[in-house]
Parts: structure tokens; sequence; C-alpha cells
């Protein structure tokens, strides 16, 4: 049996279930560093402005390690962030045959890279993309400086087309990249009679004065610049001076954007706001809205996986094209609508109704069961 070693920075509900699963499968001997030592018991989420404990496990069912991070300002939001000298020690009495890592921009991450490579095979994992990418002589530069990161690495787990595109841009070869979709915990969010999400959603959009053919968009996410709420609720304010039925908006979360954003939807009574949700709350916020809108800009919305968990709760979505995930998970018009400007997610939801809400959440629900964490693991055991 093979020992594979994964290093990423922290626990997180979109890895620790394949994690689990591909532990259970007995077929490779698995092991995580977590190299943010200071999330162990809560991530202090800069951006949502508070500590967050996530309501779902996860740190059972595998084997793991945190590894001290000796970082003055530690994180996962800058290269200096993730200082562990003891990682590459760690890992050698572990005595793995092969090494994953997540993300090379960390300090400890690059050098297991550069450690390991020629050693054992090193494996990579990103998700970064070319979407919003501008030309000029800071791109040539930075691909010159990527070709050199990604000469470290054997194998990369792409998750996406767009994904694979930044890899192939980089350097790295057709045979060097194996499929290993972004994925979520699809069944969690799929609805039962034990579950009974939908009672629990509509309950919900009543306390919240939602009427019975009120059709509401959701924005679940950070209210930061780069998913531009800002941007989402004027377009809704527009969108409803036309409108016979004006459209609802739901905007869940918190971050730096939140007073403003609050300010200038105090007078409209069509725009609500809910603060962070936690895991076990989501599959239900998902439904007290009729469809998912992720209006993101820019090189930063690598993929969007908030996406994939409306789809698995029977909502269509409405994506800017800068999202990374959405050549791969739309079929516009059946699944959702992707947009390129203001203009045209006006005409969108000017011409939303019900009947086509359901009818993209019908589709989003089937078309997204592929997207699974067991494929994760299958590329994982196959390319071991």
């Amino acid at each position: 049996m093979k020992k594979l070693a994964i290093i990423t920075t922290h626990p997180i509900q979109y890895h620790a279930p394949w994690f689990r699963l591909l532990a259970a499968t007995g077929k490779v001997d698995l092991k995580v560093f977590y190299t943010w030592s200071q999330t162990e018991h809560g991530v202090v989420d800069r951006t949502f402005g508070q500590v967050i404990h996530w309501d779902v496990p996860l740190l059972d069912g595998y084997n793991y390690e945190f590894v001290r991070n000796v970082a003055k300002d530690p994180g996962s939001h800058h290269k200096a962030g993730i200082d562990c000298p003891g990682l590459i020690g760690a890992i050698e009495t572990f005595n793995p045959d092969i090494v994953l890592v997540f993300g090379w921009n960390f300090k400890s991450h690059f050098q297991v890279m550069k450690y390991f490579k020629g050693r054992i095979p090193v494996w990579f994992r990103g998700d970064s993309t070319l979407l919003g990418e501008k030309r000029g002589i800071k791109r040539y530069f930075r691909r010159l400086s990527l070709r050199y990161v990604y000469r470290y690495i054997d194998k990369a787990f792409y998750v996406g087309s767009e994904n694979k595109k930044y890899f192939k841009a980089h350097g790295l070869k057709e045979d060097q990249l194996v499929f290993a979709p972004h994925a979520v915990d699809n069944i969690r969010f799929f609805d039962s009679i034990e579950k009974d999400y939908h009672n629990k959603a509509q309950t919900w959009r009543k306390e919240l004065g939602y009427g019975i053919n009120d059709l509401v968009v959701l924005f679940a996410g950070k209210f930061e610049n780069k998913k531009r709420p800002h941007f989402l609720v004027n377009i809704v304010k527009a969108v409803n001076e036309v409108r016979q039925q004006p459209i609802k908006l739901l905007l869940v979360g918190n971050g730096p954007q939140e007073d403003s954003l609050k300010t200038i939807s105090e007078n409209d009574r069509n725009i609500q706001f809910l603060p962070f949700q936690n895991q076990t709350m989501m599959p239900i916020i998902y439904r007290v809205g009729n469809v998912y809108c992720l209006p993101s800009q820019g090189p930063d919305e690598t993929w969007g996986l908030g996406v994939n968990e409306a789809m698995a709760s029977g909502r269509g979505v409405i994506l800017s094209d800068k999202v990374g995930c959405g050549v791969d998970l739309i079929v516009v018009n059946e699944n959702g609508y992707i947009f390129k400007d203001s203009e045209i997610l006006k005409q969108k939801l000017i011409g939303l109704t019900m009947e086509k809400c359901k009818k993209l959440g019908a589709s989003a629900q089937k078309d997204i069961k592929p997207w699974d964490f067991n494929v994760i693991v299958k590329s994982i055991l196959e390319s071991l």
C-alpha cells in the first residue's frame, strides 16, 4: 500500500469529506498535514470578521497532523502566513511515497515542492484560471515566474476546464494533468423526508415576509469587492423599476462592505439581509431563494463552490462570465445563465419567472450529480 502525504493549510468542508472517503477505501495510507496550526480550533476569517467554527465534522475518518506555524501574521491570505520549520521533517517521519501539495504560494508549501522534487513524486492541486488576466509586461513576467514554480511538480489535479488551460499556459503537459473536479458534499444538500429542507425553507420565507409568488434572488457569500454585491443590488434596483412584479433580493453573509450595502438598501423593501450562516443551514438558505446569483468579477473567483451547493439544492444559477466554474457547470438556458455585462444581467432578471426558476433548478440538480467527491478519490487512486 502506497503512502500519500497531503499538504494543505486548514480543514475545510470542501476537502475533509473526500479525505475521509480516500482513507476509507483502504487502498492508500493517507496523512494530511495542516500548516495553519492556529486553525485547529477555528478559523479567524478576516473577511467575515469573525472566528468560524464549522458545524460539520472536518477531522474524523482520516489521519492528520497540525504542524506548528511560526508566522508572525499567520494565515492563508499571504505568502509569509504559512511558515512551518518542522514541516519537511514531519513529512519525512511519515515517509510517504508521494506528496500532494495544495497551493504553492505559501512559504512552506513551496519549500516542500522544491525539497521533494526528484526524491518522490510531487503532486499538486490548485484552481487558478486565466480569467480576468490582463495583457502586458506584468503578465509576461508572471508567466515566466509560474513556469519556474511548476517545474517542481510531476502531476497536477485540475478542477475544471479553465484551470486546465491555466496549467497548460504555465508549461504543464497533457500527460501531467488529471481531472479531479471541484465538488461539494452533494448528498448533504439533497433533500429527504428526514431533512425536510423544503418545508423549513418555506417557513423561513414566511418569516422574512415573502409570499408564495415572490421571486427571490439569493446572494450568499462574503460582502467583498471581488464578489460585487453592490453591483447586484444596483442591478436589482434598476430591474424593479420596469418589472411589474418586483424581484426580491436576499443577501446572506458578512464582510467589509456590509454597512455600505445596508445603507444603499435601507429604504428598499425588496432587499433583505441575513448574517453568515453555518454549513448545516446552507441547504435551507439556498431553498429560501428561487435562483442563486454570483456576479463576481476578476481573477480571484477561480471556481465558485457556492454554485455547486446551489445546484445540489435544486436551484438554477446566474453567473458572471468571470466565474471559473461557468464553462463546466452551466448549460445556458437549461440550468442557468451566464452574463458578460450589466445589460445582459438586467434582461435575464427582467424576464425571469417562477416557472423558469423551477425548470432551471430541476436541471441544475440533475447536472451537478457527476461533480462528486467520489470522482476525486477515483482520480487519485488511478494515479497511484
